[in-house]
């Protein structure tokens, strides 16, 4: 048998050096060099985080939003139990109970605590005012006005909070007045005048004290000659000062 012929015949080419080729596309021209995030104590990273950021906000908004502002949430949630409690109970002791008298109680009992902690608790804590009545050694009464020092201003949010809460309730028991005349429910009357009685006098107490603050600060200001943090002395200072004593005076009533 003849040999024959090998295998692989011929000389094996070496390959051609071809550079690497790197993957194309709009993805790496078009993208920008990162920069480093630096996080501060205090602050959050941006861009994805800004969503979280954004839920988070979202979460602490409502009640909770509110008492985590507030400077004083217990007395905030207090006055505001107390009044809800008040509606609730008159509103729905007939699905509960036909005891007309125990149903009256609670309402009164809420009504009074209601009364005393706005008047004595919340008024002075959340917007510093405070009101009383005095009568004096002739029996003449005469309402005495308490409020906190205007350098020391109160909580944005407990403020606005103890108004609502002040000129809102009045006007849900108005409502409940209208439906019980309408509705021929003569049983219940007393209770809602008794709760129309509370809260309009706390509404014009803390209306007055509040006007009462004022004019103290504008006599003040007034009487120091210092109107927004400019001084004016001599007769200049009581002119100006003569001004806006009469001026805020007119408008406070």
């Amino acid at each position: 048998m003849s040999s024959s012929a090998p295998l692989l015949s011929g000389t094996i080419e070496p390959d051609e050096d071809v550079p690497p080729t790197l993957p194309q596309g709009k993805i790496g021209a078009s993208s920008r060099p990162s920069e480093p995030v630096v996080l501060v104590p205090g602050t959050t990273a941006q861009g994805s985080n800004s969503n979280i950021t954004g839920i988070g906000n979202a979460e602490e908004g409502g009640i909770r939003g509110i008492l985590k502002q507030s400077s004083h949430p217990l007395s905030l949630l207090f006055l505001y139990f107390f009044r809800s409690a008040a509606i609730a109970v008159y509103v729905l002791c007939g699905l509960f109970t036909d005891n007309y008298v125990l149903s009256i109680v609670v309402v009164v009992v809420l009504l009074s605590l209601d009364f005393w902690n706005t008047r004595n608790v919340a008024g002075r804590t959340l917007v510093g005012l405070r009101y009383w009545n005095e009568v004096d050694e002739e029996g003449e009464s005469s309402w005495v006005f308490e409020s906190r020092d205007p350098l020391r201003p109160a909580n944005a949010i407990d403020a606005k909070m103890f108004w609502i809460a002040l000129y809102a309730y009045p006007l849900g028991w108005l409502a409940l007045f209208i439906v019980s005349l309408l509705k021929f429910n003569v049983s219940f009357l007393p209770i809602v005048l008794l709760a129309l009685v509370f809260n309009l006098s706390n509404l014009l107490g803390f209306t007055y004290a509040d006007r009462d603050a004022q004019k103290r600060w504008a006599n003040g200001i007034a009487s120091s000659g210092n109107l927004m943090g400019f001084g004016f002395g001599g007769i200049g200072g009581q002119l100006v000062g003569g001004m806006v004593k009469n001026s805020l005076g007119r408008m406070l009533g």
